[in-house]
């Protein structure tokens, strides 16, 4: 008998429905964030709360059915994949606010006038952060310096001049991003798919990913990685599993493909596919 039947599993794993895996991987990625399963319990029935705590229930003695959520998202197609991202916020939105409070950050998008130092900021909130893989063609990509670059101010001047209402005039600007809340859990989004004018059409970006365990972003927030949602293949089709650390596993990781949990075993680095494209999740506190 595996060590890895169903009498003797650790852990559980979520029935496929036809191409349902990117929902299978989010809603395992949730259900091992403490904080969330434990606050998802809103008696709303506008709100997914109680489909969400009933399968939380479940997912510890047994494989469970996503059906209940499947019709509460209203995916009347369970042959089409979905993007996992996508899914991701769209059950957050449909979640009590105090459940998904723990995700939600707060962006500002900050415009500086370098004539008379007016600075116009435009705040909003976020759930993710994306990162562009287009400049990385021909060498691995660092989540680090992707960070960086995403905050790096950007510099407006010559016939990219931006118009300023205290000067009446064109002048040179700089924007860059502040995070003016930071999230508990901070999810990144890795971007593979860029369009191409050569091709006409969106390509898959191939490259090596260098992850860091803990990663540093600005105003000295620290977070440590603890999810992987990935997803093989192409925009045509592919397959998504999470990879996650149990909070009582430090420091073994698991495979959660659909019905089937696995240990990872080696590097998490060695272990990602070269070709994946796939959310990374980090939670606060160190």
């Amino acid at each position: 008998m595996s060590w890895w039947s169903s009498t003797e599993a650790k852990y559980h794993g979520l029935f496929n429905y036809g191409a349902t895996c990117y929902l299978n991987s989010v809603l395992q990625v949730l259900f091992r964030t403490e904080e969330f399963r434990e606050t998802v319990n809103s008696p709303d029935e506008n709100r997914i709360d109680r489909h969400l705590k009933e399968l939380f229930e479940k997912l510890p003695k047994r494989t469970a059915s996503t059906r209940d959520i499947l019709k509460a998202l209203d995916v009347d197609n369970v042959y089409e994949q979905k993007d996992a991202a996508e899914y991701f916020e769209r059950i957050l939105k449909k979640t009590s606010e105090n459940a998904a409070q723990i995700f939600h950050g707060q962006l500002t998008h900050r415009t500086t006038c370098l004539e008379c130092q007016t600075e116009t900021n435009n705040e909003g909130p976020f759930w993710h952060l994306p990162l562009e893989l287009g400049d990385s063609c021909g060498g691995n990509y660092s989540v680090e310096n992707g960070i960086k670059m995403f905050f790096t101010p950007t510099t407006f001047d010559g016939e990219n001049q931006m118009y300023c209402e205290k000067c009446d005039a064109k002048v040179d600007a700089s924007t860059k991003y502040v995070i003016t809340h930071h999230p508990d859990v901070l999810l990144l989004l890795l971007k593979r798919f860029d369009f191409s004018y050569k091709y006409m059409s969106y390509i898959k970006i191939n490259c090596d990913v260098d992850i860091p365990h803990t990663l540093k972003i600005p105003e000295n927030q620290t977070y440590e990685l603890y999810a992987v949602v990935e997803h093989v293949g192409d925009l045509r089709g592919g397959h998504y599993t999470a990879i996650i650390k149990p909070k009582d596993e430090e420091p073994q990781w698991y495979t959660f493909n659909d019905t089937c949990v696995t240990p990872v075993l080696g590097c998490l680095s060695s272990f990602l596919q070269k070709e994946s494209n796939c959310c990374r999740i980090w939670h606060d506190g160190l």
